[in-house]
């Protein structure tokens, strides 16, 4: 499955991060005392959401054989103490019933199921 890796050193909020043998920088915006150097860790959230939409309604589309040409995915995180994430599909190519398809798909994608079931953690010291 998937494996990585961060390391935080003196740089302040500054975040190395190595996953699927990308780098990613992570930091927290200026007004959070960060050098805004990379997405803040909720963004990387959101990014991997878009990310597993997009690619698994291309994956549904082709299977399909529809004429999909282009996805956007829009995403906001609101709330403070109750956190909700509002996804916004932009489909062009497909008929409303294709898209309506689609956006029924949207809710079993593997990270959005993730995210509704909630995902143990388990920490240890090395």
């Amino acid at each position: 499955m998937a494996q990585g890796s961060a390391h935080i050193g003196k740089d302040r909020y500054r975040t190395e991060i190595v996953v699927g043998g990308h780098a990613i920088t992570a930091d927290e915006p200026e007004a959070l005392g960060g050098a805004n150097l990379g997405p803040a860790p909720y963004d990387l959230l959101l990014a991997a959401l878009g990310a597993c939409t997009a690619i698994t309604l291309r994956m549904y589309a082709e299977k399909k054989g529809w004429p999909l040409e282009s996805l956007d995915v829009a995403l906001r995180l609101s709330g403070k103490d109750e956190k909700r994430i509002d996804r916004t599909l932009t489909i062009v190519g497909l008929d409303a019933e294709q898209r309506a398809r689609l956006a029924d798909v949207a809710e079993r994608t593997p990270v959005t199921l993730t995210l509704k079931q909630g995902l143990p953690i388990a920490t240890t010291l090395a």
